[in-house]
């Protein structure tokens, strides 16, 4: 499919006259096309498409309705109607009064597209050009990020459902693509098994019971992988979606050997980031945070939030559910240097701060303000004890100073086991230890050894570490770092506006499409409400807290 370009930039004549008759006082679409003009051109998304063959609706277009959609909440279908149906999105669109609009088919077909050439974010980038140029977004200041769950469009299965469903699905396409070959590899009690689809609530009661279900659907799954590998089998089976799941998830869920099929347990199962939670949605994991476990991903969302600005939405996100929110602080500020929003303060909180990080940030400008990662030793977490604050580290000397003055005798350079982190390890000899009054409140002695030892972090990270959490104990920081709760609100606005927190589909990459359309929306939202002088909405409170505050 080829570009058809739009013919000139400006609205025909015969729409704004009636758009101005029937919304004097404007509407969103009005509003935004006359305060930005046209957004979106369609070179920006030329590579997308191929200068030959048959002419293909504006780009440009599709990528405004696929915005608008997330800012009205609707489907594909309600949105490709309302380009038919209204006169203030025929105005943003710059379309005639009679433009017959196009099938709502072609809104999957153009995300397809944006995905495949890796235009994801460029809706979001072209938005932000636009506000840059008219100085309403700028590098600098304060931004602030953080993260929401989301949930997969697909049923919460527990493990037992799992394995069931995905050997049905894989049967279900079994049955339809080579009905003859399963027939004769079934028994009629599968269909009593496999018919229905896989609920806890069918399952036989008691654990030894469900153990017993859930091995024979292992053999069962076996089976029919044995029989779809076999050479006399058709080697277009092996092919089919739903059974390339089923192997995957067999190999993940059983052992089988000469005792026969039975559960992996424990540490035996794939990690989490591995590990399928859905056989119709391959991307999506089980996540828990705060308590909370979710099937599906995590976004996460960057902001400004200057005073005197509006707060624009300057990068967004979207992961797997295990993935740790760390491990997207350089992404963000790489990112946000690109499109030139490099902030001069990131506000985030403790889950985004390790202390390579903290270097990392200052050795590129950016000031990382978040609570610092709590000590986590024993003498930390019950509160009593010496902590590896009250030891004193030299590292010129390359030694350590324990809190009754005894000098460390061995100095090691290290990996962590967990992360391999460089890390310092130090040694206390036996002879100092053995006798000390303190040893009740100082760290045990490593396996092995009778002297106390002590792990910390190389010389810039330890430092960087120390300073943060020193720093967090004073009223300015927390006075300074009050202003990253407002992304609590945003992530709220996005929610309700957006349907952020629940995904339309089944795969990551077009979730994380949907997600940039979700922030670009809110984005236009923002500049609306900015430029008619809509404020900000407070904290909601309740009427009975209401009252409480007024006595």
């Amino acid at each position: 499919m080829s570009l058809e370009p739009r013919v000139g930039e400006d609205v025909p004549e015969l729409t704004t006259r009636m758009v101005r008759a029937a919304f004097p006082k404007g509407t969103l679409a009005v509003r935004i096309r006359e305060a930005l003009g046209p957004l979106f051109a369609d070179d920006g998304f030329a590579e997308a498409f191929c200068r030959r063959g048959r002419p293909a609706i504006s780009p440009g277009a599709l990528a405004l309705v696929s915005v608008l959609q997330y800012a009205e909440g609707l489907t594909d279908r309600q949105a490709a109607d309302q380009v038919r149906a209204r006169m203030d999105w025929k105005f943003l669109l710059g379309l005639e009064l009679d433009d017959p609009g196009f099938e709502a088919s072609v809104l999957s077909g153009f995300r397809a597209r944006l995905i495949e050439h890796g235009l994801e974010q460029k809706t979001l980038d072209l938005v932000l050009e636009r506000l840059g140029e008219l100085g309403l977004v700028k590098a600098g200041g304060r931004q602030r990020t953080d993260s929401t769950h989301v949930l997969a469009a697909v049923r919460s299965l527990n493990r037992m459902e799992f394995v069931g469903e995905t050997l049905r699905a894989a049967l279900e396409a079994l049955a339809v693509a080579a009905p003859s070959w399963l027939s004769g590899l079934i028994t009629p009690d599968w269909a009593e098994r496999y018919g229905p689809r896989v609920d806890s609530y069918r399952f036989p009661k008691g654990d030894h019971v469900r153990q017993a279900w859930a091995e024979q659907v292992g053999q069962d799954g076996f089976l029919v992988l044995e029989a779809v590998y076999a050479d006399t089998a058709p080697g277009w089976l092996r092919e089919i979606d739903a059974v390339q799941v089923l192997r995957r998830a067999w190999i993940q869920q059983y052992h089988r050997d000469q005792q026969g099929v039975r559960w992996r347990e424990g540490k035996d199962l794939p990690p989490a980031h591995l590990r399928l939670a859905s056989p119709y949605d391959l991307d999506a994991r089980y996540g828990i945070k705060r308590g909370s476990g979710w099937i599906g991903y995590k976004v996460h969302l960057s902001e400004t939030c200057e005073p005197d600005a509006p707060h624009v939405i300057t990068h967004v996100s979207t992961t797997d559910a295990v993935t740790v929110d760390s491990d997207l602080t350089e992404q963000v500020q790489q990112m946000l240097t690109h499109r030139g929003l490099r902030p001069d303060v990131h506000l985030v909180d403790a889950g985004y701060t390790t202390a390579a990080l903290f270097v990392a940030a200052a050795q590129t400008g950016v000031e990382l303000l978040g609570p610092a990662p709590h000590d986590s030793s024993r003498q930390s977490r019950q509160n009593q004890g010496f902590s590896r604050a009250d030891f004193t580290i030299d590292f010129d000397e390359r030694t350590a100073v324990c809190p009754a003055g005894r000098r460390s005798f061995e100095w090691w350079d290290q990996k962590h086991h967990r992360n391999n982190e460089p890390v310092i390890k130090v040694f206390f000899s036996a002879e100092n230890c053995g006798p000390c009054p303190m040893q009740a409140q100082c760290t045990r002695p490593p396996t092995g050894r009778r002297g106390r030892g002590l792990t910390f972090l190389p010389r810039e990270r330890h430092e960087a570490l120390q300073a943060a959490r020193n720093a967090q104990d004073t009223d300015g920081w927390k006075q300074r770092y009050a202003t990253r709760a407002g992304v609590e609100g945003t992530i709220s606005q996005a929610v309700r506006a957006t349907g952020l927190r629940r995904t339309r589909h089944r795969d990551l990459p077009t979730t994380r499409l949907g997600h940039v359309f979700a922030a670009t929306a809110l984005n236009l939202i923002r500049i609306d409400r900015w430029l008619t002088g809509t404020p900000l909405h407070g904290t909601r409170t309740s009427h009975l807290e209401t009252l409480a505050l007024v006595a």
